[in-house]
């Protein structure tokens, strides 16, 4: 059963008044500040639950999907985009086999087939899933008011006020997606990896299609994951040499690419070369009065276990489900469900992408030596293997 306001409009006209939409209904059970992946997700969840939801973004509609990322989804994610209708709908390329390995001795091979799984995720571009979520959006009539900044919140009784250029919206529960979260905020955990990511497309003569690799470096881990006949790669150093790296001729940063991989494909075709900085921030209570923070809102992860959407994506999964039953999709009670339903997942995924990041740091003596063995014993041992797939697909349960 569909409760949406029948009066509520899906976007704004060209040239329309925003009095004109504000007057049509201001008030809802979710406002969604965020148009990104994780806000629009939310929004056509709650749709299924027949949830009367509006989403706002401070972005004009034309850079909603102005998002460079590549996403690593899980087998979990996926699973969520097919009940939604929209798996069908992106352009995706299955991950089938993962290679895990260091600089000198360790590695790890797993198979989707060996493991019992069609494969363990796909990779797909922001972008294509950000105009995919708008367009289901649109086709449902969500409301999406996009060039609306929130200004203001403030618990008023049981609905909470936002303050936007367009008027004061009330709703019972607002969901904070708009990917910022300032390390200056009193209950965030903040740490500075003094590592940059440097993302881009590549050719990799001799790789199989559909493999995703994962290599530790004394300088930090590079990945590449299978793009639409080519490779996304992630490439992690230290600030000072990100920066000179990033500034070579493509034909030089090629061969240092090359060597982080230990020379086994040849590469080529490098285009759309960026650098990002890496750090590590989470809240410790993502949930306040009417208020839940998601995505990365919630938690900004380092990068090397590709885990940021996939955790927000279960954070999402969870509160809906609890929304189904919800008289009060704000009260303490439901939020503090959520926090508490949450918090093993949450926990073991930061720390597991932690631990990652700050174990494969470069380090000298017996260090490398304990994670070789440790990716040996990990490959040897098909029911720890299968333990580690599971995390990675799925989360904690």
């Amino acid at each position: 059963m569909n409760l949406q306001n029948p009066g509520a409009s899906s976007f704004r006209e060209p040239g329309e008044h925003p009095q004109a939409i504000a007057s049509r209904s201001s008030d809802h059970d979710v406002a969604i500040v965020g148009a990104g992946p994780v806000g629009l997700t939310l929004a056509l969840w709650l749709h299924e639950l027949g949830r009367d939801t509006v989403v706002f973004d401070a972005r004009p509609r034309t850079r909603l999907a102005d998002d460079a990322r590549v996403l690593a989804l899980s087998l979990g994610t996926w699973r969520q985009f097919e009940r939604l209708g929209l798996a069908r709908l992106l352009p995706a390329t299955p991950i089938r086999t993962i290679h895990v390995s260091q600089h000198g001795f360790g590695r790890v091979r797993l198979d989707a087939k060996t493991l019992g799984v069609p494969f363990f995720g796909t990779v797909v571009r922001a972008a294509d899933l950000i105009a995919a979520l708008i367009e289901a959006a649109q086709t449902r009539g969500i409301p999406l008011l996009d060039g609306t900044p929130v200004e203001t919140s403030e618990v008023q009784g049981e609905r909470i006020a936002l303050g936007t250029p367009r008027g004061v919206f009330l709703a019972r529960l607002c969901a904070r997606a708009e990917g910022r979260l300032s390390g200056e905020t009193s209950d965030v955990v903040s740490h500075d990896y003094g590592q940059s990511a440097l993302i881009g497309w590549v050719h990799a003569e001799g790789l199989a299609p559909e493999s995703a690799v994962e290599r530790f470096t004394p300088q930090g881990p590079a990945a590449l994951l299978p793009d639409h006949g080519q490779w996304t790669f992630v490439h992690v150093l230290p600030h000072g040499e990100a920066g000179q790296a990033a500034a070579l001729p493509d034909a030089a940063y090629l061969e240092r690419l090359e060597r982080a991989f230990g020379n086994r494909w040849r590469l080529g075709g490098i285009h759309g070369r960026a650098a990002y900085p890496l750090v590590l921030r989470w809240r410790r209570r993502p949930v306040a009065e009417r208020t839940v923070w998601l995505g990365n809102a919630a938690q900004t992860l380092h990068p090397v276990a590709g885990q940021g959407f996939n955790l927000a994506a279960r954070d999402v999964g969870t509160l809906v489900e609890l929304l189904r039953e919800a008289d009060d999709p704000g009260s303490a009670w439901t939020l503090e469900r959520y926090a508490r339903r949450r918090a093993p997942d949450r926990r073991l995924t930061i720390g597991l992408t932690d631990g990652f990041a700050r174990g494969f740091l470069p380090r000298e003596g017996l260090i490398p030596l304990a994670r070789g063995a440790a990716l040996f014993a990990l490959d040897a041992c098909l029911p720890l293997k299968a333990r580690f797939a599971q995390q990675m697909m799925f989360g904690w349960r």
